[in-house]
């Protein structure tokens, strides 16, 4: 099955106040970084990523960051890729490392965590927290319960300066 890389397409499976051990519960900070070269030999799909992270890194109007447990920096929990626009952050993808999706996944809250990243930067470049990305059908009324978003206009979905402040709380208290 072909992805459309046009259209968002990941499950925000909890939103935690960090990322979470699926098994033990525990809670593990995080810090997001933008990726390197060195990142583009380990996220590839042989390795079971799901998306061409290479051509997205490639692309000059975007910033590819990955999500990492803090002072383990080389083990990649998530990436996203997001583009300025004018007034706002564009979210073009957003993917859990392979080992973080379906039901033996190792931790819980890497898509809420990016998600909640993401509006802290539109605040960050004076955007006041707004956000939007494209969503898969089957998935606009999930991201309008667990990221608050709203549907504007087909499946363009916009996270305005209350939910973007609400999921910041969530994962950076300081």
């Amino acid at each position: 099955m072909k992805k459309n890389p046009k259209h968002i397409e990941i499950e925000i499976d909890k939103l935690t106040n960090s990322i979470e051990n699926v098994v033990t519960g525990d809670s593990f900070q995080t810090d997001v970084s933008l990726i390197d070269n060195k990142d583009l030999k380990i996220i590839t799909k042989k390795n079971g990523w799901l998306f061409n992270w290479k051509d997205e890194y490639k692309q000059p109007d975007r910033d590819v960051y990955k999500l990492t447990i803090t002072g383990n920096p080389d083990i990649i929990q998530g990436l996203v890729s997001i583009t300025e626009r004018e007034d706002h952050v564009y979210m073009h993808l957003i993917e859990s490392a392979p080992f973080n999706l379906g039901r033996n996944k190792v931790y819980l809250g890497v898509p809420g965590n990016l998600v909640a990243f993401v509006c802290r930067i539109s605040f960050h470049r004076g955007f006041e927290g707004y956000v939007s990305f494209t969503s898969k059908t089957r998935l606009i009324e999930h991201y309008e319960k667990t990221l608050g978003a709203e549907n504007v206009s087909g499946h363009l979905m916009i996270i305005n300066t209350e939910a973007a402040l609400k999921l910041i709380n969530k994962y950076f208290k300081n």
